[in-house]
């Protein structure tokens, strides 16, 4: 869901951004080393303890062996990301070690982790570096109501021109009804010009969908590959990690950009990364 996050939690190791690694929603797990190791965690706070010690995120951590590393207690965000130096050992499926849980693929033998679990990592192919950091200021601008960049979708011309001005200028909120797939959210109904539904096309991260109810749809990670609800809006990459780390009963609004400033503020997040790129 978050894809900054997950980059940087490997990279800050010393893995390839897209190494297999552990997404942890709403609540983290107590990990014991099995073996010395460097981890970082990275994405939301869930208040990370090695040892019952408070310790950074965003930052590479060493464990001894036997060394216990929880995360605690959620404090803001949705997701928090574990990466383990030479990357964690995963079911592939579909050229992705991602677990997807609706058909039991991938990942863990499909499912969700449980206690008692034994992961396995490959050995990392150099030494990883302890205490590499991803300073604050080039994390994306988490918030609780973010203001999300967004482009006008293919279809943004059948919303009538109140439906539009609603659409960029009141506050959405994340209903209950959210998930890997999209969010939907609650506020002024949209009015559809010529009606709801059209012949199916395909889809991105991102795209903001406007069904027949009029409550629009934000499309996530999961989302379905084609669909025939109008898309008004398409959100920009470097907005949708910090999308990710929103909740049920969060609010968000949209602001329009051109596709040249959402490219430019994409291309600007991630040369972030390159100060642990290049080591």
């Amino acid at each position: 869901m978050d894809r900054f996050a997950l980059a940087a939690a490997n990279l800050l190791v010393g893995n390839p951004e897209g190494a297999p690694a552990l997404e942890c929603a709403l609540a983290g797990p107590i990990l014991v080393a099995m073996r010395s190791c460097v981890v970082a965690v990275t994405g939301a706070d869930f208040g990370l303890e090695l040892n019952g010690r408070p310790m950074p995120t965003w930052a590479g951590i060493f464990l001894a062996e036997g060394d216990r590393l929880a995360l605690t207690a959620r404090r803001w965000g949705a997701r928090a990301y574990v990466a383990v130096a030479g990357g964690l050992v995963g079911e592939c499926w579909l050229g992705s070690a991602s677990t997807y849980l609706l058909v039991g693929r991938g990942g863990l033998r499909g499912r969700s982790l449980r206690a008692g679990d034994t992961l396995a990592a490959t050995l990392p192919e150099r030494p990883a570096v302890v205490g590499r950091q991803l300073p604050r200021a080039v994390w994306p601008p988490y918030s609780s109501e973010p203001v999300l960049a967004a482009v006008p979708g293919p279809h943004a011309h059948l919303l009538s021109g109140p439906a539009r001005a609603r659409l960029l200028s009141e506050p959405w909120l994340v209903s209950r009804d959210a998930d890997r797939m999209g969010y939907r959210l609650e506020g002024p109904e949209l009015s559809i010009d010529g009606g709801g539904e059209m012949v199916s096309f395909g889809l991105a991260a991102g795209c903001v969908q406007v069904p027949p109810s009029g409550q629009p749809i934000l499309l996530m990670a999961d989302h379905q590959t084609a669909g025939g609800y109008p898309v008004v809006l398409g959100v920009a990459r470097a907005d949708l990690s910090v999308a990710a780390q929103l909740l049920p009963g969060d609010r968000l609004r949209f602001r329009e950009v051109s596709a040249e400033e959402a490219q430019e503020a994409w291309r600007r997040q991630w040369a972030a990364l390159e100060v642990l790129r290049g080591r």
